[in-house]
């Protein structure tokens, strides 16, 4: 993405953002003691903040990594730092700091955003100078993501409809092979974690053309799958004892038998051929087990996803795989260093993308990772199996 198309692209990633913010302060959460303190969320007026806080960072203060000491200028608001650094503020502190309001932080991030856009027209036209603005749109992309996340587990209504795609059906089978594994430094931007890019083999193996539906993920239910420990990890097992699940998170069966099912606050008919949502790495796994499949390994992914292949059909929601998220062989850390390293081996991959994520950050390389018991997050899966 050159520097015309980065400048609208900044312009429109703001707009998103402050269409979800004022949704959510429309519902009263611009108030940080209004919203839950959970560890799947931020207060929305600490994530307002902090996304201006980010760009000035690394664009504008020209900090060439994301040490504390690293900054090259002050920041435009007073006291910045010590209240939107992700780095040094804790998350349960994020509910008690004397944040300015709304208003201050819009204007602050106007200013920035006004800056930022009169640099970029005079960066150098090459990836290395463009790269920090690149940084800077995928880090407010992937918060405008995480903002809807909070909206559909604090019930808000969202800004847009997002109406559901049918599930491919049928299996796509791979001979396997050679392929290019990770992302190359000439598309433009790839963030750490997807480099450096290298030659790996694959098995053969085949592979759902599609997300696994309501419909299918239903009978895994109606089969008691949620109380035959069988198909569930120890893991998976613990986290069934502790939260009592015997259906998805937003799942809700009437009197007469019929499901529904909850979306951003409302409640519909549960869509039969739509993928299922909202369910952890455990669901996932143990649906996986019963039916006699697994999920597949993040290089069996990419390598279906970058095959060409008409009938593979992914970007409807993340997609949990098999692998844990582990650094690939060379890994360096860019100047954002806490946006991989810290979390290898303390996560599970997710590939694709969501009906929430912009197209602009959408790849076949982009490795999403979480923890395995998240289920606020726009995920679903589909099955595999060796060839």
């Amino acid at each position: 993405m050159k520097a015309p198309a980065l400048d609208a692209a900044l312009q429109d990633a703001r707009r998103h953002t402050l269409a979800l913010f004022d949704a959510l302060a429309a519902s009263g959460y611009d108030r940080s003691a209004q919203v839950p303190r959970l560890a799947i969320l931020n207060p929305p007026l600490w994530e307002l903040g902090h996304a201006a806080w980010f760009a000035e960072w690394f664009v504008l203060r020209e900090a060439r990594s994301s040490r504390p000491d690293d900054a090259r200028a002050p920041s435009l608001l007073a006291g910045a730092d010590a209240l939107f650094d992700s780095n040094t503020v804790a998350h349960d502190a994020r509910w008690t700091l004397d944040l300015p309001d709304a208003a201050a932080l819009m204007d602050y991030g106007r200013a920035v955003l006004d800056q930022i856009r009169e640099r970029l027209a005079c960066a150098p036209d090459t990836d290395a100078g463009l790269y920090p603005y690149r940084l800077v749109l995928a880090h407010e992309d992937m918060h405008g993501e995480a903002l809807l996340y909070t909206m559909q587990t604090l019930g808000v209504a969202a800004p847009a409809s997002f109406p559901d795609e049918a599930s491919a059906t049928g299996e796509i089978a791979f001979a396997g092979g050679e392929f290019l594994r990770g992302g190359e430094q000439s598309r433009g931007f790839v963030f750490d974690n997807e480099r450096p890019a290298a030659p790996h083999q694959v098995a053969p193996f085949t592979i759902d053309a599609g997300l696994v539906d309501n419909a299918d993920f239903l009978r895994f239910v109606h089969a008691g799958g949620y109380r035959q420990p069988q198909y569930w990890s120890e893991a998976g097992r613990a986290w069934v004892a502790q939260t009592g699940r015997a259906a998805p998170r937003y799942w809700r069966q009437e009197a007469d038998g019929s499901w529904r099912e909850l979306r951003f606050g409302r409640s519909l008919a549960l869509a039969p051929s739509a993928p299922v949502r909202h369910v952890s790495l455990y669901e996932a796994q143990a649906y996986c087990s019963w039916a006699g499949r697994r999920l597949p390994l993040e290089q069996e992914w990419e390598f279906a996803a970058c095959a060409g292949e008409a009938g593979f059909r992914w970007g409807q929601l993340w997609e949990w795989t098999a692998s844990p998220f582990l650094p690939y062989p060379g890994f360096s850390a860019d100047r954002y260093r806490e946006y991989s390293a810290p979390w290898f081996g303390t996560r599970q991959t997710l590939r694709g993308a969501s009906f929430a994520t912009p197209p602009r950050l959408r790849s076949p390389h982009f490795r999403n990772f979480y923890t395995p018991e998240r289920v606020d997050i726009f995920a679903g899966f589909r099955t595999c199996a060796a060839g």
